[in-house]
């Protein structure tokens, strides 16, 4: 009799799953949008520019746009393969964070000495960009709400609370709350939750695709020259500067800024450091009244759980749910192609996630269903440099926290090309690389062991394996 009620449940939540995602379309949210501008036109024949820039995602626009600001004289390029936006720029789920190191834990443990500078300079950043979208009129929905990131297990609670406790001990609590599960569900409610850690002001929701498309358009105003549908294709010195390669032309500039990220990079000796992950996300039609008060999250918070495995979610500008995250797939070789943009599996499992999460929103129905890629490294945070005696600087590996990171980098790569010895300049962050991944097929199988691992410590009450320890010891991980 057990065995049968199981087996119905089961059956009848596979068919609210897939009831639910019957008309999501596979594009992104942010993308379809009747406002999405048209792209300028590619190079057509030879050019030439102070700076050029390769790469049209929000590490690119904000150098292009920082080095105008900087000296309205220069002569800038930037070049986009495809179209502004069309990648992981439009595709992520629009929390703007102040860290510039994936979070206070992993800051701490990595760069200690110089955490509380990181941390100054991340909340600079995060003021400076909120600067830039009222200064622009970029209307992209930005909101300075905070994140909390939520315990779904006792051992994640006291995780969270651990952290908080050595937050208070090193004077850097302010705007950090810890919440019981009775605070917790005050702020969102699900049966789920067991409490949080909310940081009240160090991150912002937005609108990503509009970000990127405002920091184009303020690019352009400022004379910013934009040529879309050309990607670089080589690189090379050429006197005193750079020649880069295109289908249509080559650009001759006195330096060139590398936002390439997840794409393999023109300097071709970086390319261990990263490895593209991929990662897919839900987008809920708008909710009601009713079933908004029923959930709370009169807040709008970003969230996002403590697993290893983790989920992250939050509320659109016209109250639909994202809910991303979970799976982190690989692919062998490390392509960046097309084909890996869809995961129906994955779908779903995100689907049964969510109503586990909020069962009283039972028979609401997603109506966008993507994925994209991330530019992983083993740090979990951006790693910079420059190459070809200093003309061409580069920043890559921000593993999922590049809406906020990629302005912080590009005022690095801005201050390396022009040779400048600066705050930035001066951290270990910025002097010092990640270990970079073995070649294939140790990449993959390291990365598949390390998947597996982590899902037995999320199931094991956190404990971690000897491969996991291992790991800790040696600064290596794999995050989304």
């Amino acid at each position: 009799m057990s065995r049968t009620v199981s087996g119905d449940g089961a059956e009848a939540r596979d068919q609210a799953v897939r009831a639910a995602l019957a008309d999501a379309e596979p594009r992104a949210y942010w993308l379809d949008d009747p406002a999405r501008p048209e792209p300028e036109p590619a190079l057509r024949g030879d050019t030439h520019c102070d700076l050029l820039v390769v790469g049209g995602g929000y590490s690119g626009l904000w150098t292009a746009l920082i080095a105008k600001e900087r000296d309205p004289a220069r002569e800038v390029v930037l070049i986009e393969g495809r179209e502004i936006a069309w990648a992981a720029s439009g595709r992520n789920g629009g929390f703007c964070a102040a860290s510039l190191t994936h979070g206070a834990a992993n800051g701490l443990a990595r760069w200690p000495d110089e955490f509380d500078r990181l941390e100054e300079l991340g909340a600079r950043n995060l003021d400076a960009i909120e600067e830039a979208v009222q200064r622009y009129a970029i209307d992209c929905d930005f909101e300075r709400t905070g994140e909390i990131t939520v315990a779904t297990e006792p051992h994640q609670l006291a995780e969270l609370a651990e952290l908080h406790e050595e937050l208070t001990e090193l004077g850097l609590v302010a705007g950090t709350e810890f919440l019981d599960a009775e605070a917790m569900r005050r702020q969102v409610d699900s049966p789920t939750f067991l409490g949080g850690l909310y940081e009240r002001d160090g991150v912002a929701m937005l609108h990503p695709a509009k970000l990127a498309w405002g920091l184009k358009r303020a690019c352009i105003d400022l004379g910013v020259r934009i040529h879309e549908h050309t990607p670089a294709t080589a690189l090379a010195g050429h006197g005193a500067g750079v020649a880069v390669r295109t289908p249509g032309g080559r650009i001759f500039a006195q330096g060139v800024a590398l936002g390439t990220n997840v794409f393999p990079s023109l300097v071709k000796r970086t390319r261990a450091y990263t490895v593209p992950v991929y990662d897919y996300a839900l987008m809920t039609e708008p909710l009601t009244d009713g079933q908004l008060a029923a959930i709370g999250w009169k807040g709008r918070q970003g969230l996002g759980d403590q697993a290893n495995q983790f989920h992250y979610f939050r509320l659109s500008a016209d109250n639909r749910i994202l809910w991303g995250g979970y799976d982190a797939i690989h692919p062998y070789g490390g392509r960046v192609e097309a084909k890996h943009d869809h995961r129906p599996e994955t779908y779903r499992k995100l689907a049964e996630h969510f109503f586990r999460c909020f069962p009283q929103l039972a028979g609401l129905r997603f109506t966008h269903a993507w994925g994209g890629a991330i530019d992983t490294c083993t740090r979990f945070s951006a790693f910079f440099g420059t190459a070809h005696r200093g003309r061409v600087a580069y920043a890559a590996g921000f593993t999922g926290l590049g809406v906020g990171a990629t302005r912080f980098g590009a005022e690095v790569m801005l201050d390396l090309l022009a040779g400048e010895e600066t705050e930035r300049t001066s951290l270990e962050m910025v002097r010092r690389k990640p270990l970079p991944f073995p070649p294939e097929p140790f990449a993959s199988a390291g990365i598949e062991l390390t998947k597996w691992s982590m899902a037995r410590s999320d199931a094991r009450g956190g404990h971690r394996n000897l491969w996991l320890r291992t790991m800790d010891r040696l600064g290596l991980g794999f995050d989304s």
